[in-house]
Formats: C-alpha cells, sequence, structure tokens
C-alpha cells in the first residue's frame, strides 16, 4: 500500500447532460467548497476531467459522482501523487467533449469500435496485417507512442477526418487499432472511422493510462513516455523494460522527455529540450523569440 497523501483523477463519461452550462456552474461551486483541483470540460454530451487532492476529497469526489444518477457508474483512473497536480480548478461549458466538427452528428456509445481491453490490444498490436493509429496530437506522440503506430501529424483534433480521408482510405479491408491517453478521443474517432467506411476499427478501452497501470501488459510495447495534462507532463508507461526516449530536443535532437513553454510570452511553444540547450538558449524555442524578447522587454531571460 503506498502512503502517498494525494491523488489524481482521469476521467469521462459520453452521456446527454440536461442544462449542462448551468451544471457547469454548479459543478464549478462543488470543486471549489472541496478544494479540489484540475480541469473538467463539461458539454451536452457529457463530462471529461482531471483533477487532483488528497485522498479524503477524491474519495468524496468520487462519491458524489457516482451518487448522481448520469454519473452512477463513471469510471475513475487513479494516479498516486505527492501533491497537486493543478494549481486552480477550473469548470468550463464547451459545446463538443472533443471538438472535431463533423458534418455528421455522432454518439459514441453507439457508433464508435469495439473496446480492446489491454492484454486484447497488445496481442492485436502483433499481428502484421494491423493499423495502429495514434488519435492524440503530434506533440504527444513524439514523446511517446506505441511501436510500430502511425503519427497522423495533426495539431488539433478537429483535422482527423480529413487526414483519414487522405492517408488511410487504401486500408479499408484492414484491422484499425486506435489509442490516445484516457480513451475519450478515441471513442470519436473510431465512431468517424466508421462513419467514412471502415468496417474493422478498434479502440484501446481506458487508454494508454489503463494500459500502463495493467498487471499483465504493464506498459508492454509502448516506447517513451506518455504525455498528460496536468503539471507532471510526463508519465512512464512501459513498466517491463528498460525506460526508453524517443522524443528529441528542438534543438539538437539528444533524446531527451522534458518539455518546456518557450520563453517569449508571445510564442509559449511547448518543446521538447536537453538541459544543455535549455541553458543555452535560455528556455527560448528558437533565435527569433529571444530577439524579440530583448526587443519588447529590453531583456532576455
Amino acid at each position: 500500500m503506498s502512503n502517498k497523501d494525494y491523488r489524481i483523477l482521469l476521467f469521462y463519461k459520453y452521456v446527454n447532460v440536461p442544462n449542462a452550462e448551468a451544471f457547469a456552474a454548479e459543478h464549478l461551486q462543488y470543486c471549489k467548497d472541496l478544494d479540489i483541483k484540475g480541469r473538467i470540460l463539461i458539454a451536452d454530451q457529457g463530462i471529461n476531467g482531471t483533477l487532483s487532492g488528497t485522498v479524503e476529497q477524491t474519495d468524496a469526489y468520487m462519491a458524489a459522482m457516482h451518487a448522481h444518477p448520469l454519473f452512477s457508474d463513471l469510471l475513475f483512473k487513479i494516479d498516486e501523487a505527492d501533491g497537486h497536480a493543478f494549481q486552480k480548478i477550473f469548470v468550463r461549458y464547451k459545446k463538443e467533449l472533443v471538438t472535431l466538427r463533423y458534418d455528421k452528428e455522432l454518439d459514441p456509445n453507439v457508433d464508435g469500435g469495439a473496446r480492446l481491453t489491454p492484454k486484447q490490444f497488445h496481442d492485436k498490436m502483433q499481428h502484421d496485417d494491423v493499423i495502429i493509429l495514434d488519435g492524440r496530437s503530434n506533440y504527444e506522440y513524439d514523446l511517446g507512442h506505441f511501436r510500430g503506430a502511425i503519427k497522423p501529424d495533426l495539431k488539433t483534433f478537429r483535422e482527423f477526418p480529413e487526414w483519414i480521408r487522405n492517408n488511410l482510405t487504401e486500408h479499408k479491408d484492414k484491422p484499425i487499432l486506435t489509442y490516445c491517453t484516457g480513451g475519450i478521443r478515441c471513442e470519436m474517432l473510431t465512431a468517424v472511422l466508421k462513419s467514412e467506411g471502415f468496417g474493422d476499427v478498434y479502440q484501446l478501452d481506458g487508454g494508454i493510462v489503463t494500459y500502463g497501470q495493467d498487471p499483465e501488459v504493464q506498459g508492454r510495447g509502448f516506447d517513451g513516455n506518455c504525455y498528460v495534462f496536468d503539471e507532471r507532463v510526463s508519465v512512464r508507461i512501459n513498466q517491463t523494460e528498460e525506460h526508453t526516449l524517443v522524443g528529441e530536443c528542438h534543438h539538437c535532437g539528444t533524446k531527451t522527455d522534458r518539455y518546456i513553454n518557450c520563453a517569449d510570452d508571445t510564442c509559449h511553444l511547448q518543446h521538447l529540450v536537453c538541459d544543455k540547450c535549455e541553458e543555452e538558449h535560455r528556455g527560448y524555442c528558437s533565435a527569433e523569440c529571444a530577439e524579440h524578447d530583448l526587443a519588447e522587454t529590453g531583456s532576455v531571460r
């Protein structure tokens, strides 16, 4: 048993939420009263959140959500922590839980691909005829990914439908395995794939996080680290092999797993950087950003 006093919760559920905007305001107040920290999105189609708090606070939050008729079966992925992974609490209403702007209305609970347990996903990855598709953005892939996975090289999730039409159409007869951090994006991604005519479509149930926690596979086959949307930024997934780094320094190409934001406030590009280059470039992603900062403020970091 761990003696850590804090936890990080990752959760989502696609479900119709009546008066979702009002519910978001009420939920924000509840979270403030409980004094938990994190980011929670609420839409007409469901909830998606990551939060941190003490064991007592997170127990109270999970109990309250399970007492709500809409969220009685809400699944929580739990990581132990030494302290808060967030500094503030944000609860916001959004029109879409995952921004897609697809030309058809999709319900992941009905339209999504078949779910695979971590063991089933691992076993299917060994087949020669499968397409392993990363459902995340390029900077997440660059930090770590499943061996042999395709990098769509997209900046936003809503670019996926066009990318699928331009790059995957010739593979409609092959099994498509999709994965993302916690599972929510693949719920929608597999629905898009099926809508676009792909018949043999699967999603990693619970995402990379669950795959890394599974006692049987223990993250096997995942290289590098998993990008997470809290102050940890990067977490290890593969517990079975020597830790590998796949991320490359933005400046020199050295293997690294450290992300920083560009020191120029007008840029803030999140980029991988090694210790040496962070010091040498003073946290800037480019000479142009350093020069801009110098021109605007009269100094650089």
